[in-house]
């Protein structure tokens, strides 16, 4: 797969949602959250009002109902704009 977004876009790909809580508890399917953390996978040029910031590689946290969802190769993934991010995580 090869995909590159286009202007100020980001591919993400979501982090696994929790399969168990800390207690030990297994979380089913129907009540397991939507992660709001992820990898990025690949970016845009940017735009002369907006630089890019994000870098492949980056994890970051975005909004709850941030970016489109997408799948391919069977794989899910999220295309949003750099503004719908929220923060890079340090590592």
């Amino acid at each position: 797969m090869r995909i590159k977004p286009l202007q100020d876009r980001v591919l993400i790909e979501p982090a696994k949602a929790e399969e168990k809580t800390a207690g030990g508890i297994i979380i089913p399917d129907s009540a397991k959250e939507k992660p709001l953390k992820g990898t990025v996978k690949a970016v845009g040029n940017g735009t002369a009002d907006e630089p890019m910031v994000v870098k492949a590689g980056d994890v970051v946290l975005y909004g709850k109902y941030a970016g489109t969802e997408l799948e391919l190769d069977g794989e899910k993934f999220l295309m949003m704009k750099q503004s719908d991010i929220l923060a890079i995580v340090e590592q």
